[in-house]
């Protein structure tokens, strides 16, 4: 599959369904590619969907198994947005620091791929306004589901969850809560249950 080179090649490329409840057009809008005019479109549309499909298998699908509605607050980027919005100085890494990341069509160094969306769990935003922690849900992931990277966000408890072939399993949070980093291997919490974290959370 080539880079859409018309409306109605984007057309059908956003129709791409990756899993139950998600299309490819539901990770493609961008504020900064609608602010700046540019495309957000996959280079490497093939590789693109094969990414997104394990992301949304193996983590966003689960969410919304457990949870209900997931919202989708930004995912994919090509290459031109990441580094515009870098450049911009909009809160993005540089590219290379994104590949197999939010940038989905590239693979990383050493040639594996990975995909990212920062998320907003329905569910959990009213817990969130009267405690103000993201742990429980975090934890709640790290036991159950297979994923890289969460970063988590003060606005309604939103947080990048990322799917990659090496997974990194680290937790981090720019939450005054508990900023900085909640887990990574080798860190004495990394292992074992946190149940106690999340009781009365649904069950997979």
């Amino acid at each position: 599959m080539r880079k859409p080179q018309s409306v109605r090649s984007l057309e059908d490329l956003g129709r791409v369904r990756l899993s139950d409840n998600f299309f490819l057009r539901d990770f493609l809008y961008s504020e900064v590619a609608n602010f700046y005019g540019v495309p957000n479109i996959p280079d490497d549309p093939e590789l693109a969907i094969e990414a997104g499909r394990q992301l949304c298998r193996h983590l966003l699908e689960p969410l919304c198994q457990a949870f209900g509605r997931v919202s989708i607050r930004s995912a994919f980027r090509s290459e031109s947005v990441n580094r515009l919005c870098n450049e911009k100085g909009h809160s993005c890494a540089r590219n290379e620091a994104n590949f197999a990341r939010h940038i989905w069509d590239h693979r990383d160094q050493n040639g594996r791929i990975g995909a990212m969306a920062c998320v907003v769990v329905h569910w959990y935003i009213e817990r969130y306004e009267q405690t103000a922690d993201f742990r429980p849900l975090a934890w709640w992931i790290h036991d159950h589901l297979g994923y890289s990277e969460l970063v988590f966000f003060p606005k309604y408890c939103a947080f990048n969850i990322g799917w990659h072939e090496a997974p990194k399993q680290t937790i981090k949070s720019h939450i005054q809560a508990a900023k900085g980093c909640l887990t990574r291997p080798g860190m004495d919490n990394h292992g074992g249950g946190h149940s106690m974290w999340y009781a009365g959370f649904p069950t997979v």
